[in-house]
């Protein structure tokens, strides 16, 4: 392509974001002449979209028991709040994201209302193109919905207000909040407009990062599973696995990749650089979390560097951002599976996909023990209804394994945060690096975000 014709020339689709002086919900300023119209034109605009840094899952990380922020004066002046729950908006550290969660879903709108007008390719890439353009929308409202509404499984929660949904190239509307209702709606819808439309089920190395058509089925079973609809999330999570199992096993160093490498067998699509050379140098795994991987678990070496004299421990896993990457991949799955079908009273199906991953994570006598222990443990008759109690009580416990190798697996990763939305929403004491003992109770109002300052500015009608 022409050099001049590079995505950021495009007039009315490449844009920045001015939250801070405009008036209006966004403004968007075009930034050169060239209306883009063929699908390579088109192609270079989503792939700005994926080149859009969000490192707000890692952030997140640092509000749960298992990240404390590094001591650091940096550090500090730039994260020590979040970790504190103190989400005062004010000037200076870190503000969550919002603006370019709004520019992505403004380019993939500019590609979904343009998709007739896209010339010199085939109706095959076109539509890989557009579905893309659904999945990036689509996902991008999700994450929003998560950082700044309540979890769709809180009493009440789809009835209450969270975000602006952006589904048009207006910029004169001024927006107000949609429920999490009519959020998670137009979420789902935009899943199926990507089902129709994605062709690929993997890319060629160097463009892993877009999204295929396992990476749909994924993104639907995470949906399901936020919404509490387990047999929607089991089902989505089977159909992965049906076309892609492989993990990586942890007792073969030969050929081993930590799973959140884009070069992973386990890697779906690695879209999200999760943390950021900043968030990676300010997070440690705290001593209490480092316990938890037991003698045996081979994870325990891969994630963690040696204790410092704080007592809390840097993060092997994060070492390297440049391969650091991932969406989705493959022991998510296993996961989905494992908990959707353990909320189903189907225990066989949790206990098989539970076992599956933990095979290749532990030590075989390690593994042996976790085997024999799990099975002891989920041997219910469902045969009276009477026992139909003491299955939902076995049902329970084996969703403490499964909740437990779920936050161990995962670590580091960008889940731990949402999972305790979407569940229990716990009490959580913690001791910061000052000394200092904070709290953050149960069910407490800041396990949802108060929406960025700049942005309310802009629009105040984004405080109702």
């Amino acid at each position: 392509m022409n050099k001049n014709k590079k995505i950021y020339i495009v007039l009315m689709l490449a844009m920045g974001f001015f939250m801070t002086s405009c008036s209006n919900f966004l403004e968007i300023q075009p930034t050169g002449k060239v209306i883009p119209n063929t699908l390579e034109e088109y192609r270079a605009l989503m792939t700005e979209v994926y080149a859009n840094s969000l490192t707000d899952r890692s952030v997140c990380d640092m509000r749960t028991e298992d990240i404390i922020v590094e001591d650091a004066s940096q550090s500090q002046t730039d994260f020590g709040k979040i970790e504190k729950w103190i989400d005062d908006n004010s000037v200076g550290g870190y503000e969550f994201g919002w603006a370019t969660y709004y520019e992505n879903i403004y380019y993939a709108n500019a590609i979904i209302n343009k998709k007739d007008e896209i010339t010199e390719g085939s109706q095959e890439d076109i539509d890989q193109l557009v579905g893309e353009a659904y999945f990036m929308r689509g996902y991008m409202h999700f994450l929003l919905a998560n950082l700044y509404g309540q979890p769709y499984t809180k009493d009440g929660a789809p009835a209450t207000k969270a975000i602006p949904l952006k589904l048009t190239l207006n910029l004169e509307e001024m927006p107000t909040r949609n429920t999490i209702d009519e959020v998670y709606t137009s979420i789902l819808s935009d899943i199926e407009n990507a089902r129709k439309l994605i062709n690929r089920k993997e890319w060629e190395a160097g463009y892993n990062y877009r999204f295929t058509t396992l990476a749909v089925d994924a993104f639907d079973s995470r949906v399901h599973l936020y919404m509490g609809k387990w047999q929607t999330a089991y089902d989505a999570a089977e159909r992965v696995l049906a076309q892609k199992k492989t993990l990586e096993d942890y007792n073969n160093n030969a050929s081993f990749q930590l799973p959140n490498h884009y070069e992973s067998v386990e890697s779906i699509t690695a879209y999200e650089n999760v943390y950021s050379n900043a968030t990676m140098e300010a997070s440690r795994a705290t001593s209490k979390f480092a316990k938890m991987f037991q003698d045996g678990d081979l994870r325990k070496d891969y994630y963690f560097g040696a204790m410092s004299q704080s007592g809390n421990y840097p993060i092997k896993k994060t070492n390297n951002t440049t391969y650091y990457k991932c969406s989705f991949r493959i022991g998510e799955l296993y996961l989905n599976a494992a908990e959707a079908a353990a909320c189903l009273n189907n225990l066989p199906a949790s206990r098989n996909r539970l076992l599956q991953l933990m095979e290749k994570r532990y030590t075989p006598a390690k593994y042996s023990q976790k085997e024999s222990e799990i099975n002891k443990m989920n041997q219910a008759e469902l045969v009276t209804e009477i026992l139909n109690e003491r299955a939902r009580e076995l049902s329970n416990i084996n969703m403490e394994k499964v909740r437990h190798e779920r936050r161990v697996e995962l670590a580091f990763e960008g889940h731990r945060w949402f999972d305790l939305r979407r569940t229990t929403r716990p009490r959580i004491e913690k001791v910061v690096n000052s000394g200092q003992t904070v709290i953050i109770e149960q069910d407490d109002p800041r396990y949802t975000l108060r929406i960025p300052q700049s942005a309310t500015n802009a629009n105040p009608d984004l405080m109702n």
